[in-house]
């Protein structure tokens, strides 16, 4: 029976994976740090504070799913939309963090990983795929909506692969002197199929209703919130009619 989520717990991860992966993420967040005293005006940070509970609040529904694994939406890419890839990366880091220390819910030494796979990933593919899509697009445009939905899709699905990655390679890269897996013990062959499937089907779907119906939302109630990351589209102006 596997018993895995998106946040990946002690013990399914050997230190030549979750180290790197710490490596990686302390200079991220560096950097995230970095751009966002230059870019994060003072009356946004209410907006980042809530951007930063909502995720925590959204992961912390866990959703069993066949197999053993469970899943759960992350709203990493809408964060990402809303307020850039950087700004997604400590909120949504902010949140796994307290996630694993005060409830368990993610490994201490899987922090890295798992801020990575969902802090990362999804908030970098997500936002660049939401600008490609809506590039030259007005503020009320409804394809805004289902660019958020797509962004969000593939950022989860991307998520899932590089989660199911990392767990299906430990049995190759960390065994004892009787051959067997001191850690994760599912290969490729069986964490692929259960992360992507679940993610394909089921939460990444989850992932897109959830960012486009708040893009929806938004475009009703405030839609300058969808132009915080391209403030150009603020000043265009339609062309008036010559003919009335």
């Amino acid at each position: 029976m596997l018993s895995w989520a998106m946040h990946i717990p002690d013990g399914y991860l050997s230190p030549q994976t979750f180290i790197p992966l710490w490596g990686i993420m302390l200079p991220v967040w560096a950097k995230a740090s970095r751009v966002l005293k230059t870019t994060l005006r003072t009356r946004h940070v209410p907006l980042f504070a809530m951007s930063a509970a909502f995720s925590f609040v959204i992961m912390m529904f866990n959703v069993p799913t066949p197999g053993g694994t469970t899943g759960h939406a992350t709203g990493a890419a809408l964060v990402s939309i809303l307020l850039g890839p950087w700004a997604a990366v400590l909120a949504v880091s902010a949140a796994l963090i307290i996630q694993a220390l005060l409830f368990g819910d993610g490994g201490i030494t899987t922090i890295g990983a798992n801020c990575f796979n969902m802090g990362v990933v999804i908030p970098f593919v997500g936002f660049l795929i939401y600008r490609l899509l809506t590039r030259g697009m007005m503020p009320m445009s409804r394809r805004r909506a289902a660019a958020g939905a797509v962004a969000a899709y593939v950022g989860a699905n991307i998520s899932a692969l590089v989660t199911a990655i990392e767990l299906g390679i430990q049995p190759w890269i960390s065994r004892n002197t009787m051959g067997k897996p001191l850690y994760c013990p599912f290969p490729l062959n069986v964490t692929v199929p259960a992360m992507v499937g679940s993610h394909l089907f089921l939460f990444g779907l989850v992932e897109a209703l959830l960012t486009s119906g708040v893009i929806l939302y938004l475009q009703k109630s405030d839609p300058s919130l969808l132009t915080l990351m391209d403030p150009a589209v603020k000043t265009r102006q339609p062309v008036p009619n010559p003919t009335g």
